[in-house]
């Protein structure tokens, strides 16, 4: 009987040590399993390789009081690289320049070759009566309409960001951050933010929640002839050290002046300008065919939100000018090539800002040939400016690999409470700006984007499988006279 219930108690547990032995391995399976078969944020590295060329003309410089020569050509090459960490978890660096070459902004100076670098005390040869600038009789002459070929012709604008993004194991709840700065010769920023993206309704619903802070800094260049005044004060055009000592300046009937004064013109006292924003989105499908998003976005600008290197001119005050005489009567014209305006001051802003842009999406899957995309934003702040976008795009698929986007863009806006064009502001006022972004104008942008999709991977480079190709263009026509055209390729890389 004994022997019995030994026998019943080995098997017993045994049984049990199989059954403890089973729930330990489907345990471990499944978390195995978890591990193995969780679909990953980003299956594998992603590099992208980007290229753009924007070019622009127009008759609106502001550099040079809202009349002038616009011409700027544009190359922007940039890399993205997307690295997976884990399963849930995506770095994301972004390296970027921006090479430039400017007609308005060369005219910073626009009486020399040597530009910008005229502020430079050590260039004796600029000082020197060489008939480029100034001294030993012989007048400097300038122009709105004809670029300068010194230094601030170009500029070099370098730009790093990286951002990160970590998911929930279930998908529907994504955090992320980013950091990021950007330099040019007279201006830099530092920026960072976050983000909270929550997605329910088996993912047909999803409310975002962003925020973002650049913190930016001026780096002052004003134009010449308020540069040397700040310099020298009222003796700017008899001091030997000033530039335009020995310059003759002469006023619009032609006859020389003994002084010439920037009427308004105060030093910086602020090279910070800080701006805090907050963005809120909703989207939801609505349908096997429709998606429908809103966003919200509110953001405050503070510090010096003006261009240093903006001139601006009082139609109340008397007009100066340093070149040839003969060509005052004609100096709104491109014909005039050799004779400049002298400014008042430069442009004045008031140092708040807050804008509350509000938008909307729908999104329609016609067939699996065409969808429809349509995008309306209104946008006001408290500067006066309201303008409204609308925005449509009409992506069609050709087969597997080939898809065409044709898109038009149309914009308009009402002019910022402060902006008045050439030679119209008063010397009463606090704050004038003559730059036509802040002016009232209408657009119309007619562009699209052709993209090859390698959906096999038949084409790689060293370990790089390639993902897809893009190439994407623009032309872009404002009612202000003001033209461009651009155009950017991509190539996407996935790392085997």
């Amino acid at each position: 009987m004994v022997v019995k219930q030994v026998v019943v108690v080995d098997v017993i547990k045994k049984i049990l040590c199989v059954i403890f032995l089973s729930l330990g391995f489907v345990t471990y399976a499944q978390q195995d399993s978890t591990q193995v078969y969780k679909k990953k944020v980003l299956e594998t590295v992603e590099i992208d390789v980007l290229l753009g060329y924007y070019e622009q003309e127009g008759i609106h410089a502001a550099v040079t009081g809202g009349i002038g020569n616009e011409d700027l050509q544009n190359i922007a090459p940039s890399v993205v690289v997307r690295i997976p960490l884990n399963e849930d978890d995506v770095l994301t660096a972004d390296v970027g320049i921006s090479a430039y070459t400017s007609a308005s902004s060369s005219n910073g100076n626009p009486f020399n070759t040597a530009a910008s670098s005229g502020y430079d005390d050590d260039d004796d040869d600029e000082r020197s009566g060489n008939g480029n600038g100034n001294g030993g009789g012989n007048s400097p002459s300038g122009s709105p309409w004809v670029a300068s070929s010194g230094a601030s012709r170009k500029d070099v604008l370098t730009s790093i960001n990286f951002s990160y993004v970590h998911a929930t194991d279930d998908r529907n709840r994504y955090w992320s951050s980013n950091i990021g700065a950007s330099f040019e010769y007279d201006y830099q920023s530092f920026g960072f933010g976050g983000g909270y993206t929550q997605l329910w309704n088996e993912k047909n619903t999803e409310f975002s929640l962003k925020a973002q802070v650049y913190l930016d800094q001026w780096k002052p260049i004003i134009p010449t002839e308020i540069h040397e005044f700040d310099l020298f004060g009222v003796n700017f055009l008899t001091d030997n050290q000033s530039y335009f000592s020995g310059v003759s300046v002469i006023d619009e009937d032609g006859n020389s002046v003994a002084s010439y004064l920037p009427s308004n013109y105060s030093p910086i006292d602020d090279v910070n300008r800080n701006s805090y924003s907050v963005s809120l989105g909703f989207s939801q499908i609505l349908s096997k065919r429709a998606q429908f998003s809103v966003f919200l976005d509110l953001v405050k600008q503070q510090g010096w939100l003006a261009n240093p290197l903006q001139r601006v001119y009082f139609a109340d005050q008397a007009n100066f000018y340093i070149g040839n005489s003969n060509s005052i009567v004609n100096y709104e014209n491109p014909s005039n090539t050799d004779v400049f305006h002298l400014a008042d001051d430069i442009e004045r802003l008031p140092r708040n800002r807050f804008k509350y842009p509000f938008g909307m999406r729908l999104n329609y899957y016609v067939n699996e040939y065409l969808v429809v995309r349509s995008y309306v934003r209104r946008y006001a702040d408290d500067w006066g400016v309201n303008s409204n976008t609308f925005q449509l795009e009409l992506p069609i698929k050709f087969n597997l690999n080939w898809k065409l986007t044709p898109s038009y863009r149309y914009y308009d806006q009402t002019a910022a409470d402060y902006f008045a064009p050439y030679d119209q502001h008063l010397s009463t006022q606090d704050f004038y700006t003559s730059d036509y972004d802040l002016s009232a104008f209408s657009s119309h942008q007619i562009g699209g984007a052709l993209v090859y999709t390698d959906v096999l991977s038949k084409y790689s480079l060293w370990k790089l499988s390639l993902k897809n190709i893009s190439l994407r263009f623009q032309n872009y026509q404002r009612s202000d006279g003001l033209s461009a055209f651009s155009i950017a390729t991509g190539f996407s890389f996935v790392l085997d």
